[in-house]
């Protein structure tokens, strides 16, 4: 043991962390407790220097500002983390280093789709290796904690946020943001390659009225414990190690205040023993909510709520020592948070290695991380309309490339892009160029639409490429219409009416009114905003060289009107099944049900479905498992991906159940002729729900699973639960 070892135990590696701690905590003041749940926005070695030495302040996140995901800033300067470490660790009474955390949502140099480009993918395997590549890049510049994933479900696409989100089912959101747990913190955070994470935002926060950022929520717990706890939960199963607090109420009383969900639910019943932090000013926001009076007022709430780290309000600092030393808080609570974000610290290996130092390697764009980025970018095309227009073939003649996306460079990384830099990104025209030459593409951004049209009679064939840019999703970017931006349809309409074929390219953060598109395009192109490798990945998808294969992680309503539109759906008293297509519905002037359902997606092929069958019998009892399959058949004259999607629904149950929710989902990659089988193994716990007393149940009784391509079609098939 060395002398510093010796003067502070809890500095000695061989230690266990629970030791560590607790060695810790019974040497710090009351005063340095507090430090250790005050964090501060973007730190400065000079000016904050007092602080430092003095314990006072315990983590400093790197962002522009409160929606920091709308605007860039300088970056992290990993010099400077080294100089406030110093501060905290050298010239401090404890040594406790500083938690240093920033945005890392969808990539850090190498920028990756946005999260619900991600979720098209379906692809565990590969959304954990964007996380994990994420990592690597983000530790470069010192980051060792980022705010994602976003695990909030959401059937509201007015709400900017959603393209944050993993999609609107619970097993596709939890899934993922499981495996980006996994990607971003390996199974040892300790790893010098990987940061912490933190799933967000608990809870509800994706049901804000009106699809307004920051509103209100009306919602029962039985609604959140079957719907929109269980991507938290599966976050918690896989070791996340911070959870943030919502910025919503939930019926009323607003998540940073919020014990029950919070302490009994998440702390106790769930047995999170990592850290909660509160969202950006989330615990000064109690005042405008209504519920505190003051600051002092708030610091309490959110302390008994079971908040451990106050993100930018002040609070803490300001009045959690005096609300101790009062009586009206109970030290424990307090210890109780600092215990929790000490051993963060440890876990991350801070103590042991509290410097970034010299970096070892450039987080630039690399050859490996881009083949990553370009795999993602393909997997987030999603085609939901084609003629046989697609793919181009070799001799399809001119190309006219047209739409505001045509050269576009950082518009294509979607929000949340604090690190990216537009040199990196291959945009469109470029990669068409390489593939084409000058002579057969022709290129106008769509400026003058006048000069579009003029180039349309020119080409054989025009590829729009329109859509949202990416300040219209993302935080604080609500709209009241889904339709394109101002003039896009219109443009497209005079686009079509040549009569020459036309593909349009939707470039989103969130479900768009596709209608007309869909009527005036030969065919259509979901691909949400795809990073650095964008023009690339369209140019592999539009010549045939991949073929697509993403499906919409998202409902997308026929209209603005139809908002709310999920598989969150519940039956009422009048019969209305979604498999039947809103034949009959409830609305006088339009078909009920969506024209692009969850989980839609086509590719160059076709394919046929068999029967869902099962293998041993229709009973499923007690802790055992029934393999149900289903035959698919390419059909066509390509190879494809299918992905097979197994969904079902209860027809019988204590409180009302989803009329189609999804269990699993299998890929099934087939060559023309060839016919393969997917294989579900299924258990009864997957058919658990929340009864009316808000605990786990299942039901002897009745189960309809249903196998096929998405939400509103396939083969249907009936077990019998004993359990």
């Amino acid at each position: 043991m060395t002398a510093d070892q010796s003067a502070r135990p809890w500095l000695d590696p061989d230690r266990s962390t629970t030791e560590r701690v607790e060695l810790l905590l019974a040497q710090m003041t009351l005063a340095e407790k507090v430090g250790q749940t005050h964090q501060v926005a973007n730190i400065h070695p000079d000016d904050d220097a007092a602080q430092l030495a003095g314990g006072q302040i315990g983590s400093s996140l790197f962002a522009s500002g409160a929606t920091g995901g709308n605007e860039r800033d300088e970056g992290v300067l990993a010099a400077n983390i080294d100089a406030a470490q110093r501060h905290a660790v050298e010239a401090s009474r404890l040594g406790i280093p500083v938690l240093f955390g920033r945005d890392v949502i969808h990539g850090h140099r190498t920028v990756c789709p946005i999260p619900l480009g991600l979720a098209a993918s379906f692809d565990v395997g590969l959304v954990e290796e964007v996380a994990a590549v994420a990592a690597a890049e983000a530790v470069v510049d010192g980051v060792a904690w980022t705010f994602a994933p976003m695990v909030d479900l959401s059937e509201e696409p007015r709400w900017g946020r959603v393209a944050e989100s993993l999609g609107e089912t619970p097993v596709l959101s939890g899934r993922l943001a499981a495996a980006i747990v996994k990607g971003f913190q390996s199974d040892d955070p300790s790893d010098p390659d990987h940061i912490a994470a933190c799933a967000k935002h608990f809870a509800g926060y994706g049901l804000s009225a009106g699809g307004r950022d920051y509103d209100t929520v009306s919602v029962g717990e039985n609604t959140l414990r079957n719907l929109h706890l269980r991507p938290f939960k599966a976050a918690v199963d896989a070791g996340v190690a911070t959870i943030m607090a919502a910025f919503n109420d939930v019926d009323g009383t607003p998540m940073h205040a919020h014990r029950h969900l919070l302490r009994d639910v998440l702390k106790g019943e769930w047995g999170f023993d990592g850290v909660v932090v509160a969202d950006w000013n989330g615990i000064g926001q109690l005042v405008h909510q209504g519920v505190a009076a003051d600051l002092r007022a708030a610091a309490l709430l959110a302390i008994e709520a079971g908040v451990d780290l106050d993100m930018c309000s002040g609070s803490y600092a300001a009045h959690l020592a005096e609300l101790v030393e009062s009586g009206e808080v109970d030290e424990a609570l307090v210890d109780d948070a600092v215990r929790r974000l000490l051993t963060l610290k440890f876990r991350l290996g801070l103590f042991d290695r509290p410097y970034v130092g010299e970096p070892i390697r450039s987080n630039a764009p690399t050859d490996a991380s881009r083949a990553t980025a370009l795999r993602a970018a393909h997997a987030a095309h999603v085609l939901v309309s084609n003629n046989g227009i697609l793919p181009l073939a070799p001799g399809a003649g001119t190309v006219h490339l047209t739409g505001p996306y045509a050269e576009a460079a950082e518009e294509l990384f979607g929000t949340w892009t604090l690190d990216g830099r537009g040199e990196d990104v291959v945009a469109p025209a470029t990669a068409f160029r390489a593939r084409l030459g000058g002579e057969q593409l022709l290129v106008s951004d769509g400026r003058f639409s006048d000069r579009s049209v003029q180039q349309v009679r020119n080409a054989d064939v025009t590829v729009a490429v329109v859509g949202e840019h990416p300040w219209r999703s993302g935080e604080a970017n609500s709209v009241t219409d889904i339709g394109l931006p101002a003039g896009q349809l219109e443009h497209l309409r005079q686009l079509s009416r040549i009569g020459k074929p036309l593909v349009v390219v939707v470039y989103t953060g969130r479900p768009l009114e596709l209608g007309d598109v869909l009527d005036l395009a030969d065919a259509v192109l979901v691909v949400w905003h795809p990073g650095v490798e964008a023009g690339n990945a369209l140019a592999d998808i539009v010549f045939g060289d991949v073929a697509p294969h993403g499906r919409l992680p998202m409902t997308f309503p026929r209209t603005t009107g139809h908002i709310p539109t999920s598989t969150h759906q519940r039956p009422t008293g009048r019969l209305i099944e979604l498999h039947e297509e809103g034949r009959q519905g409830r609305y006088l002037d339009d078909q009920v049900f969506p024209r692009l359902p969850f989980g839609y997606g086509l590719t160059y092929t076709s394919f046929e479905y068999g029967e869902l069958r099962t293998v041993g019998g229709t009973e499923l009892s007690g802790a055992g498992e029934v393999v149900v399959e289903i035959d698919v058949t390419n059909t066509g004259d390509r190879a494809g991906r299918e992905v097979v999607q197994l969904s079902f629904r209860d027809p019988v149950a204590q409180v009302t159940r989803p009329l189609v929710e999804l269990v699993d989902w299998a890929f099934l990659d087939l060559a023309p002729g060839e016919k393969g089988t997917a294989s579900f193994t299924v258990r009864a716990d997957q058919f658990a729900y929340f009864g009316t007393d808000n605990t786990s149940r299942v039901d002897a009784g009745e189960i309809v699973l249903v196998a096929g391509p998405d939400a509103l079609h396939g083969s249907r098939l009936s077990l019998r639960v004993n359990p």
